[in-house]
């Protein structure tokens, strides 16, 4: 019989919000990382790997052993750190089928050259919706839950799901939609495909923030407890309601800080650009495109 509770170690970066977990088979060393950290220095253009040497950390020590190193999305507010992991720990780099789009786009925005392929070949594996693998005995159901980007994915993991930045805590709502390519309209639709699986499936963010009334990280909810409170969509709020807030919230929002760096090295596998001749790496930066 397949295992259905699959055990989740988290590490929270405060540096970024963000929340990259492990999720483990119970009935062996089997794990997969799902959305990994690169720590980055914007301002001296350096990067670093603590958070990463972390999971290595936590990972050798137990005798785990990677199968997938998985993304949910092209992340625009930190760099992923998986060639780092896959180098370290082995594991398959794996994202949605859909990057080709974020790549099309985002290909245009960063000139990034005829040199850089289009079609998501960076990735070791691309999933599309209802996609079946494994981690160890635990079957993993992609689910592809665009709105925030064109390529974001939800992997279903038993009574867990990993939904990337579909939805945060039910007390700060839900992601923007208005990156190139993002679609309220579809975020609408992905939420309500998230919050149709069971009441008790634990849902496990890649951000937060805090609230006026909550002083303390946060990255675990439930299907229940977002479709009951989650402040942008909980009790039912119809699409037409969700479409008209969630547009008009996103015009009062500011660009992430890292989105120029994360999105050219995340939609290449989390790869920094190719050296000049003298071995010298450089990001680009484009000017009124975003």
């Amino acid at each position: 019989m397949r295992q259905t509770v699959p055990e989740v170690c988290t590490f929270f970066d405060e540096a970024t919000n963000a929340a990259c977990h492990i999720v483990k088979d119970p009935a062996s060393n089997a794990v997969a990382i799902i959305d990994s950290i690169l720590d980055f220095d914007a301002a001296a253009g350096r990067t670093h790997t603590t958070h990463a040497d972390m999971l290595i950390d936590e990972i050798t020590r137990n005798g785990w052993q990677v199968a997938w190193i998985l993304e949910t999305h092209v992340h625009a507010d930190h760099l992923s750190a998986a060639p780092y992991l896959a180098e370290k720990l082995g594991g398959k780099i794996a994202i949605g089928a859909n990057i080709a789009a974020v790549q099309k786009v985002f290909g245009k925005i960063f000139n990034a050259g005829t040199e850089f392929e289009m079609d998501g070949s960076q990735f070791d594996r691309l999933f599309a919706h209802g996609d079946v693998f494994a981690i160890g005995n635990l079957d993993v159901t992609v689910m592809h839950t665009p709105g925030h980007t064109p390529a974001c994915v939800t992997y279903v993991i038993g009574d867990a799901a990993f939904i990337g930045d579909t939805l945060f805590m039910p007390d700060f709502g839900t992601a923007r939609a208005d990156f190139p390519g993002g679609s309220a309209t579809d975020l609408y639709a992905s939420i309500q495909r998230i919050l149709a699986l069971p009441d008790e499936t634990r849902l496990f963010l890649c951000h937060d923030y805090k609230t006026k009334t909550r002083d303390t990280f946060c990255w675990q909810t439930t299907v229940a407890e977002q479709k009951a409170t989650n402040v942008h969509v909980g009790g039912g709020k119809s699409e037409e309601e969700f479409v008209d807030f969630r547009t008009k919230r996103d015009t009062q929002l500011a660009m992430p800080k890292l989105i120029i760096p994360s999105i050219q090295v995340n939609m290449n596998a989390g790869k920094m650009p190719a050296p000049d001749t003298d071995g010298d790496v450089y990001l680009k930066v484009p000017i009124n495109k975003l």
